[in-house]
């Protein structure tokens, strides 16, 4: 819920008029998803009402022309007021309200660009972070030392005394840096932060912080702007940076320039409309990764030999042909990028970021196809091949995976997590879903190509299964960071540790795993998982079970060979239950809440 007020706050600032198609869908979205108590929106569709997302939310319903008078806006506006006004809310809302010049820069806590220009060889030096984090903080450093803001209108002035409890002019801005509610307080601030921000407003912007210096600053973050810009096609990694960068392009290059008209157009690759109306994406879009899993479906199912579906599993092939990333980018180093040659984004070519999971679900596709159902070998044996030395490229010492690129810094570096909102974003961790998928993808093209780097992918394989079953609880579930939660982790676990032979008669790992799911069904025969789980680390029931966490479930408990069928059949009776006449399953509770909070 705070994706799109960004994108909307862009559009306003760079005079980039917002389609009034795209504003009557957005208001229906918003107020579909107002809180139906409190008036207020949280992080996601079903968390609490915040601060971040009660401010963020009324300011993008007035931007796209709502009255202040309306009463759905009033109530928002009494909730805002009662949690004490937009001056309590994280660090992330604060920047984008400084940007519309609602706000005061003074009450942004420092982001300075000079920390771009640390040494490689600093423990906390940006190239460490996670690469979202990474280009979050690239154009917010650029923008906060350029401390810019929308020149002041009817519209934004009348914003500033809509926001707080007291008139505008009235606001100490500058005690308000730390301000933020509980509501909003997921993570707070360590004391190495608060220590570092006080160093910096107090003592290095004022007094040690030559012009020269500040130059050299924005010039270099530039200049990894426009590396960003050129490398994902103006796609941008995700939909927070992208707006920024666009805006950092606006102030660099000017309104009329080529780089504000790419990413004009690529602001709507993020937006969506569904049933309720239009809002914004966490990615430009999942096509990769949709696609690679339709065509497993059909695989299991046993559909993949029948003329039937063969023309529609071509064109999949052919999309996976089209976007597997055939080169690394050409400032790889300059920028920090990881090796990306050989592998399948998340959404698109043109995206380009490297993912471990994805790229591991798109050679197992491509693969299933190619060589189990004889479809055209598109993609080349080379290219296969490439595919696996991303992979290998990808894993951690720890014989884990992450999802962009490898751990470049110490856990220690969250002490230095600005965010308030999120927890575990500031380096690449392992993660079960990405290690098991490689895994699984790893076995397979082994099987198909046991000549190629045989004793490097044993070895690989060997490092990463030690590490699942080390990451394993007690209780025998894996926390899963992408889906939810527990039962996410465990569809991906127990195929991965089925793909080299550990199955429920043969494994105690795959055993604990499926003994878990099982002590987890409910009295329908379902699963329920609550997003709760992902933020508390412990498994939290849903009120009523789930078609999505029953066919993961499922699908574990299947691949390890689990020996009753009494569980197995009573949750694929709830899953029949609840198909609709036109064979699809309806949405339910969401299914992911991602960095441990959203």
């Amino acid at each position: 819920m705070f994706l799109l007020p960004g994108i909307l706050i862009t559009y306003y600032v760079t005079h980039t008029p917002i389609p009034p198609e795209y504003a009557t869908e957005i208001k229906r979205y918003l107020f579909a998803r107002q809180h139906p108590e409190d008036g207020g929106w949280g992080l996601h569709i079903e968390g609490h009402s915040s601060v971040f997302g009660t401010s963020m939310n009324y300011v993008a319903l007035r931007l796209i022309g709502v009255s202040e008078e309306d009463p759905r806006m009033i109530k928002a506006r009494g909730l805002l007021h009662k949690f004490g006004g937009a001056v309590y809310g994280p660090h992330w809302a604060k920047f984008w309200l400084s940007i519309l010049g609602v706000m005061e820069w003074e009450g942004v806590n420092p982001v300075p660009p000079e920390i771009w220009l640390l040494p490689d060889w600093v423990p906390f030096a940006p190239w460490r972070w996670w690469i979202h984090m990474r280009q979050v903080f690239l154009p917010m450093s650029w923008l906060w030392s350029k401390q810019w803001s929308h020149p002041l209108d009817d519209l934004t002035r009348q914003l500033r005394e809509e926001l707080y409890t007291q008139p505008y002019s009235s606001v100490d801005f500058a005690a308000h840096r730390n301000s933020i509610h509980e509501a909003d307080n997921y993570y707070p601030k360590t004391w190495v932060l608060n220590a570092a921000n006080e160093m910096l407003v107090r003592v290095w912007n004022p007094y040690l912080r030559p012009s020269s210096l500040i130059k050299r600053a924005e010039d270099w973050t530039w200049e990894l702007i426009r590396m960003e810009d050129e490398n994902t096609e103006y796609a941008g990694l995700g939909p927070v940076n992208n707006p920024m960068n666009m805006v950092a392009c606006y102030l660099h290059d000017g309104p009329d320039s080529e780089s504000v008209r790419r990413h004009r157009e690529r602001l709507d690759d993020y937006m969506w409309v569904k049933g309720e109306g239009m809002l914004a994406n966490g990615t430009n879009g999942v096509q990769v990764w949709d696609t690679a899993f339709i065509t497993q479906a059909i695989v299991v199912a046993g559909f993949a030999d029948q003329p039937k579906w063969r023309p529609m599993l071509t064109k999949a092939l052919e999309f996976l042909d089209d976007h597997q990333l055939r080169e690394n980018v050409p400032d790889q180093e300059k920028c920090y990028r990881q090796h990306r040659k050989g592998a399948w984004p998340f959404s698109t070519k043109d995206q380009g970021y490297t993912v471990s999971d994805c790229t591991a679900e798109g050679l197992r596709s491509t693969l299933q196809l190619q060589e189990m159902y004889n479809f055209p070998k598109l993609v080349s044996e080379e290219r296969l091949k490439d595919a696996v030395d991303c992979l290998l490229h990808l894993q951690n010492p720890s014989g884990g995976f992450s999802e962009y690129e490898v751990t470049r810094g110490s856990p220690k570096l969250e002490w230095l997590n600005a965010a308030e909102v999120f927890g575990g974003i500031m380096i690449s961790y392992d993660h079960p879903e990405c290690t098991t998928a490689s895994v699984t993808a790893l076995s397979l093209f082994s099987q198909l190509y046991p000549d190629y780097r045989a004793e490097e992918i044993r070895l690989a394989k060997q490092k990463a299964v030690a590490h699942i079953k080390h990451t394993q609880r007690a209780d025998g579930s894996w926390y899963g960071s992408w889906g939810i939660c527990f039962t996410y982790a465990a569809m991906f676990a127990l195929e991965s540790l089925a793909s080299i032979g550990e199955t429920y008669e043969t494994s105690a790992d795959s055993r604990r795993g499926c003994d878990f799911l099982i002590e987890k069904q409910q009295a329908d025969g379902g699963w329920g998982e609550s997003y709760l789980s992902s933020s508390t680390h412990q498994y939290v029931q849903h009120e009523k079970s789930q078609v999505c966490q029953t066919a993961w479930s499922l699908l574990g408990l299947m691949e390890a060979g689990y020996p009753h069928k009494e569980p197995l059949e009573r949750g694929i009776k709830l899953l029949m239950s609840r198909q609709q006449p036109n064979g699809e399953w309806l949405q339910e509770a969401i299914e992911g809440v991602f960095n441990q909070s959203w």
